[in-house]
């Protein structure tokens, strides 16, 4: 069940649903907005405080990183998210996103593995390869995350170019790509196309300067999620395409 759900008063904002049932919602948080609280009263707007106007139930169960746009799950009930959030974490839930990144990524990439050394999740094929790199917080730079083969956690993403990238992309000397987080650490898609040589266009925090300008916004969206409904265990999937 598809709708939009708004905020009273003059300054209403909107919530796309994609999805509201009596366990869980799928909702479309765009660029800019935060998935739950910050501190100080200028952080207070967040995703779930606009879906909590509608759906007072409402619960998270995953977040998005700030400037990344895409699709996120809400539970209604308690043990809906418990179940949800440990779909998440043993990796049950199929992600997908679309970035715009600079310049053209090779295959197989840094810190290439096989197919076989990820979770099954992910897909897999000729077109679709590994970056397998650990992350680590960055303590002296908070909130940034860096590669570090001591300290860093294991941490596995699936990529590949898409064919169909637009015109203005090739243009650009930039390229389109398809991306799977096997694994779910912070920033974990903006630090492993970083570390490629790929940032994504407008990241505010891993770009260079250049590639930081080329966007007014990070090109990143979650376009795709599919998993076992926690009432059913029916498989369901949902889809967002980028607005970029």
């Amino acid at each position: 069940m598809a709708g939009t759900a708004e905020l009273p008063g003059a300054a209403a904002q909107a919530v796309e649903s994609l999805h509201a049932d009596a366990d869980l919602l799928v909702l479309c948080k765009p660029a800019g907005l935060l998935c739950v609280p910050g501190r100080g009263p200028d952080k207070q707007d967040c995703l779930s405080a606009r879906a909590q106007q509608q759906w007072p139930d409402a619960l998270v169960v995953h977040r998005l990183d700030q400037a990344t746009s895409g699709l996120v799950v809400m539970a209604r009930s308690l043990p809906v998210q418990r179940a949800l959030s440990q779909d998440f974490a043993e990796r049950r839930v199929h992600k997908q996103y679309v970035a715009v990144v600079r310049g053209r990524p090779a295959a197989p990439g840094v810190g290439a593995a096989r197919a076989s050394d990820t979770d099954a999740v992910a897909d897999t094929g000729p077109d679709w390869h590994t970056i397998d790199l650990p992350i680590a917080a960055d303590w002296d730079r908070r909130p940034l995350r860096v590669i570090d083969p001591e300290r860093g956690q294991p941490s596995v993403t699936r990529w590949r170019a898409l064919a169909a990238a637009p015109a203005p992309d090739a243009a650009a000397g930039t390229t389109r790509l398809a991306l799977q987080p096997v694994t779910g650490r912070t920033h974990q898609l903006r630090v492993h196309l970083a570390a490629l040589g790929h940032p994504i266009l407008g990241d505010a925090l891993y770009a260079d300067a250049a590639t930081l300008a080329a966007s007014p916004r990070l090109l990143l969206h979650a376009t795709d999620l599919r998993f076992a409904h926690p009432r059913s265990g029916a498989m369901v999937a949902f889809s967002s395409p980028a607005p970029f």
